[in-house]
């Protein structure tokens, strides 16, 4: 059980690695960021999500519920409102997010949540992946759909750091803080594949309905703060073409490394 553990260890930490790793960009930046580049910054990470959220949660969301017996889109549909109204209801009744910050810093502090809860059941995906390859060494396939999935995630998790950090330090945060967030927004993914090792068996039918979870909670941002804050007049549409360009990026990726 010592390697398997060791696998799981191993297998998320790379993911965590490239956010961190993508969180780091925000030291290529000095003082305040312009507003043309943060509406360019905030529509890449809305187009970011949403790929994220259709390629990576929703659609194995589908077909997991599939192949665990359940109707393909109940899981998927009930997750997916769960997690938007999970959202809605930290929007609106935590103070925190609203009675002692500004408007800019409640968004971030929604988008870092929402990222964050989306990073929840990859880590479970990437550690369940590498349990299964240590229950089954015979099987190389096991252990080969693991290394992809951790190799694929990892990739996607490049530009989700550097959409968490780029706007907590446009909100006013220094550079170490903003990309310290960043990092502590990827730490759920090995924290989260150590709970799957120690309950594999309970996991599993659970996997499509926190799918779908994450990616309502990713929409509900996206929809109620990132996309008008990058295209909040219309005056440009750097904020439209940046959104599309992010999930052409990650799209690519997902549909390449799945």
């Amino acid at each position: 059980m010592i390697h398997i553990f060791v696998q799981v260890l191993l297998g998320t930490g790379f993911t965590f690695l490239m956010t961190s790793l993508g969180a780091a960009v925000v030291f290529f930046f000095r003082g305040a960021i312009k507003d043309w580049m943060n509406r360019i910054f905030l529509g890449f990470a809305s187009g970011v999500m949403m790929a994220a959220s259709v390629w990576s949660l929703l659609i194995p969301s589908i077909e997991q519920s599939g192949e665990l017996g359940m109707f393909p889109w109940l899981p998927p549909a009930a997750g997916f409102a769960l997690g938007g109204i999970f959202l809605y209801l930290v929007d609106k009744t935590l103070p925190w997010f609203h009675a002692d910050y500004k408007e800019k810093e409640a968004g971030t502090k929604l988008l870092v949540l929402a990222v964050t809860v989306h990073n929840i059941p990859e880590g479970m995906a990437v550690g369940l992946a590498f349990v299964l390859a240590g229950q089954h060494p015979q099987d190389a396939g096991y252990l080969a759909s693991a290394l992809g999935l951790a190799l694929g995630i990892g990739i996607q998790n490049f530009p989700e750091g550097a959409a968490i950090s780029l706007p907590v330090r446009q909100s006013g945060a220094s550079s170490g803080k903003s990309f310290l967030t960043g990092c502590l927004s990827g730490l759920v993914e090995p924290l989260a594949g150590i709970l799957v090792f120690l309950t594999s068996a309970a996991a599993v039918p659970l996997m499509p309905w926190l799918l779908a979870f994450a990616a309502g909670a990713m929409i509900y941002v996206v929809a109620d703060e990132l996309i008008p804050q990058a295209q909040p007049d219309e005056s440009s549409n750097l904020g439209t073409v940046s959104v599309m360009m992010g999930f052409l990026i990650m799209m690519v990726l997902d549909v390449a490394l799945g």
